[in-house]
């Protein structure tokens, strides 16, 4: 009777490993390559299930052993992508702390530059009766207005003049005109009018000596100045 049983038991084992592929083959195909988890799994589950039940336990334990196999190699996987989601992020973080860091520093930058550009004075020169500005000139006021403009705490001077020739009424209308004109880029920029103070002056400043060309080229100009709003808060217009 005992050697009939052990004639029994390597066809009888034989079937069992095959059945245990079988169960498990299934599993496995859900993936393209099994973990070395899972192959583990399979064998340690049908060694353990053979030991305690038999070609049947095997069956069973082969087929929760690649289960189990599984489950620790999809855990190990996330773990994984956890570990390197985190790292992203670390890098993701201290990056954006450097941007941080360093538009802080370009705004205080940039309030110092702003800071320093009140109380500032910009000079346009005229031709002898014009009151026309070039292209040149025409740049330079629109960067002017587009600064004053971007400051809520300043009012813009600007201040027409002309030489001594010519009747004085002639030269206070064409100081206005040079002050007008000026006014009217700064605006065309971003300026309010209502942030402006416009005033002409005519002939009423001119100390050059008769005949002096080089004090009279000086002496026709519009000056712009950028000041606190609190230094006048009317816009005069003379």
């Amino acid at each position: 009777m005992s050697v009939w049983t052990t004639k029994l038991r390597a066809p009888a084992l034989g079937l069992t490993l095959a059945t245990a592929c079988l169960v498990a083959a299934p599993l496995q195909a859900a993936e393209k390559k099994s973990s070395k988890q899972e192959n583990i799994g399979v064998v340690s589950g049908l060694a353990v299930g053979a030991a305690a039940g038999g070609p049947f336990g095997a069956v069973i334990g082969a087929a929760v052993g690649a289960l189990l196999g599984d489950k620790y190699h999809r855990q190990a996987e996330e773990k994984k992508a956890l570990a390197g989601g985190l790292s992203q992020s670390e890098a993701a973080r201290g990056k954006l702390e450097g941007d941080l860091t360093r538009t802080q520093l370009r705004g205080e930058q940039l309030g110092q530059a702003l800071e320093q550009s009140k109380n500032l004075e910009a000079t346009v020169a005229f031709r002898t009766g014009a009151a026309d500005l070039s292209e040149e000139d025409v740049s330079r006021l629109q960067t002017i207005g587009a600064l004053a403009g971007g400051l809520g705490d300043v009012k813009v001077r600007v201040s027409g003049y002309a030489d001594s020739r010519g009747s004085e009424s002639f030269n206070a209308a064409l100081s206005e005109r040079r002050a007008d004109a000026v006014a009217h880029v700064l605006t065309e920029a971003g300026l309010s009018p209502e942030r402006l103070m416009i005033e002409s002056y005519g002939e009423k400043q001119s100390k050059s000596a008769k005949g002096d060309l080089d004090g009279y080229a000086l002496e026709r100009r519009v000056t712009v100045r950028i000041e606190p709003a609190g230094n006048d808060a009317a816009v005069a217009q003379n």
